[in-house]
């Protein structure tokens, strides 16, 4: 006789014991495994009321991770979003301490070397990269100055 099948409980714990998920992220993974729609709410629920999984938590891991790898606040806050992140908690998890100016000099460094571009075209070139990093309009444009 074949074993029974594991619980959404059991896979849900699995997939949260290697990294932080966002509840729409863990839905989707248990919705794709075949687990019952109503099945997955409430697991979701109960792990959530015993603080297993965590939407503020995965933000906040979130933005630490990818602020490490050099994105800025925009971008983030845009993958928070895709993630299932709400709003408010997406702008709570991006005020951290972190200094997003000097990321994005270092990104712009790291890519494009020491100085500061006299051209406009290649102004215009390093401020579409930071831009698509995810830094404001306003922030790479002082940069510039």
């Amino acid at each position: 006789m074949a074993a029974p099948p594991r619980s959404a409980r059991h896979v849900a714990m699995d997939l949260l014991s290697r990294r932080e998920h966002s509840r729409q992220q863990l839905s989707e993974k248990l919705r794709v495994r075949g687990y019952d729609p109503e099945d997955i709410e409430r697991t979701l629920d109960r792990l959530a009321a015993e603080g297993l999984q965590s939407d503020r938590r995965f933000a906040e891991a979130w933005v630490y991770q990818r602020s490490q790898k050099g994105y800025g606040p925009l971008r983030i806050r845009r993958e928070l979003l895709e993630r299932g992140v709400p709003e408010a908690l997406a702008r709570d998890a991006l005020e951290v301490d972190f200094d997003w100016q000097a990321s994005m000099q270092e990104q712009r460094r790291r890519r494009f070397g020491e100085a500061l571009p006299e051209d406009y075209r290649e102004r215009m070139k390093q401020a579409r990269f930071l831009q698509n990093r995810g830094f404001s309009a306003d922030a790479v444009m002082r940069l510039f100055r």
